[in-house]
């Protein structure tokens, strides 16, 4: 007998859950478990393919102690679109930066095997310093 679609959701819920808390744990071994090696990323204005890019972004350096906060989840058989909000320590500043952001996932056989989203990465860098409050007109 086949899963319900309703089964199939919460599973990829909670795959799609797990990928989030590895922000925090930083546990790559556990990221290779829930993302397909040739996983299709989209966003930022680019489509790559790879685990890689999703591992690069888990182990960006100079951010530590991630907290993600899942602001709403919706997840309807292999697709799961959650809005989220990370908080980093920032560790050259020694201040907390926030960034949300909105990913869309698809999912198969338990794993995410492609994602579309953007994140707030210029309200990141802006809390960091590193570039203006207000970007001045031309």
């Amino acid at each position: 007998m086949s899963d319900s679609a309703d089964a199939i959701s919460q599973r990829n819920a909670e795959v799609v859950r797990r990928y989030l808390r590895v922000f925090e744990t930083q546990d790559v071994d556990e990221l290779a478990e829930l993302v397909a090696e040739d996983v299709l990323v989209h966003g930022a204005g680019r489509n790559v393919q790879g685990r890689r890019y999703p591992e690069a972004a888990v182990l960006t350096p100079g951010l530590s102690n991630c907290r993600v906060r899942v602001d709403v989840l919706f997840a309807a058989e292999d697709r799961v679109t959650v809005a989220f909000t990370l908080t980093y320590h920032h560790d050259r500043t020694g201040r907390d930066l926030t960034m949300t952001g909105v990913k869309s996932y698809r999912l198969r056989e338990g794993r995410i095997v492609e994602f579309w989203g953007e994140t707030d990465l210029y309200g990141l860098l802006r809390q960091a310093g590193l570039i203006p409050e207000r970007i001045p007109p031309f």
